[in-house]
C-alpha cells in the first residue's frame, strides 16, 4: 500500500495543476458560446440513423476561434462512419449528424455544436 502513496500523490499534484490553469483562462463574455447537441445508439445491422442538433432561438452557430468553420464535433463508438449531413445541414436553421450501418454489436454517435448567443436581446 505504501507504494501506491506517491503514485497518487503524483495524480491529485496533476489534476489540481490542470485545474488551477483551467481557472485562469480569462472569460470574454463576447465570446460565450452554449453547446446542443443530439445523440442515438444502433444494435448491430440496424440501418443508418440520424439526429437533429437542437437550433437555440436567436442564435448563431460559433465559428473555431481564428477560422470561418462552423465549432462542431462528433463522436462515434463502434464499426460505423458518422458525419454532418451535408443536405440536412444549412448551419443557419438546422443541423443533422448521420451515420451508416452498425456492424459491429453496439454502435452509438453524438454530435455537438457550439452556438454564439450573444446578439439575443435581454
Amino acid at each position: 500500500m505504501m507504494k501506491r502513496w506517491p503514485f497518487l500523490l503524483l495524480i491529485l499534484i496533476g489534476l489540481w495543476s490542470l485545474s488551477a490553469a483551467a481557472h485562469a483562462q480569462p472569460m470574454d463574455d463576447s465570446h460565450a458560446t452554449t453547446e446542443q447537441s443530439c445523440s442515438f445508439g444502433m444494435a448491430k445491422g440496424e440501418a443508418s440513423q440520424s439526429c437533429h442538433v437542437p437550433f437555440p432561438s436567436g442564435c448563431l452557430v460559433a465559428n473555431v476561434p481564428g477560422t470561418d468553420k462552423p465549432w462542431s464535433t462528433f463522436s462515434k463508438g463502434g464499426n460505423t462512419s458518422c458525419r454532418f449531413d451535408e443536405k440536412g445541414t444549412d448551419w443557419k436553421t438546422k443541423i443533422t449528424g448521420s451515420c451508416t450501418r452498425c456492424k459491429s454489436d453496439h454502435c452509438s454517435a453524438q454530435f455537438v455544436v457550439r452556438f454564439d448567443c450573444s446578439q439575443q436581446s435581454h
